[in-house]
């Protein structure tokens, strides 16, 4: 394949990855309210018997997402430790998913949308582990990235992370209303200005990316014949 095509999968591969890490952090966040205001929403109640379960996970999935944002940036600059790292950030956070859906269809019957987020992380594993089979792993040049490709898969990353904490009312608002009211929108507020931060950080990377395009007029060559424009 052309080196330009391989260019292209590896940093999707890096936006995927900062999409797990997103629903990982967000999906620690999001069950705060669960875990440890448990008895002041009656729709969690049946979580009562394992609170402290709830808690631990809130933990190790926020610690988790905090780890995968390390180990982005450490994909996106081409260090030699980001896909060791990347890997084990993928396990514990498709782990910590797998127990808390487990855990929650047996108590309330409902798990969304944590499923999604251990669907995801799933497939960010797999499409890892895939890019580092023989033949493939050679040309992805993870540790030996070169120009602008930096900038622009930080620049994408970051919008992607932006635009998902922006709308996480949205898409998580259905498995959070109780009662009439959207438990999504608890942390509005900090959410709203961390996504428009890393949006426009990221559209700012782009930008500096972006070859700039010089106009600046041909100098004219002395003692050169001018054409009369006729034949």
């Amino acid at each position: 394949m052309h080196p330009i095509i391989y260019k292209f999968i590896r940093i999707s591969a890096i936006m995927l990855m900062g999409l797990t890490v997103a629903f990982t952090l967000l999906g620690g966040i999001g069950s705060t309210c669960a875990a440890f205001l448990t008895e002041n929403f009656a729709a969690m109640s049946p979580l009562l018997p394992l609170k402290w379960l709830y808690q631990l996970l809130v933990i190790v999935s926020v610690a988790t997402g905090l780890w995968g944002i390390r180990t982005l940036a450490g994909l996106v600059k081409g260090k030699t430790w980001a896909y060791r790292e990347t890997l084990l950030v993928l396990i514990l956070g498709g782990l910590t998913a797998l127990i808390q859906i487990i855990a929650s269809r047996s108590l309330r019957g409902a798990s969304m949308p944590t499923d999604v987020r251990l669907y995801i992380t799933l497939l960010t594993l797999i499409i890892f582990l895939i890019l580092r089979l023989p033949g493939i792993w050679e040309n992805m040049n993870f540790y030996h990235q070169k120009g602008n490709t930096t900038d622009i898969a930080g620049g994408l990353v970051a919008i992607s992370l932006g635009l998902m904490i922006l709308t996480v009312h949205l898409w998580a608002g259905p498995s959070h209303t109780f009662d009439g009211f959207n438990y999504a929108n608890v942390w509005s507020l900090p959410l709203t200005a961390a996504g428009l931060a890393l949006t426009t950080s990221g559209a700012a990377l782009i930008a500096k990316s972006t070859p700039q395009v010089s106009y600046a007029e041909t100098p004219v060559i002395p003692n050169q014949p001018e054409t009369s424009g006729s034949f």
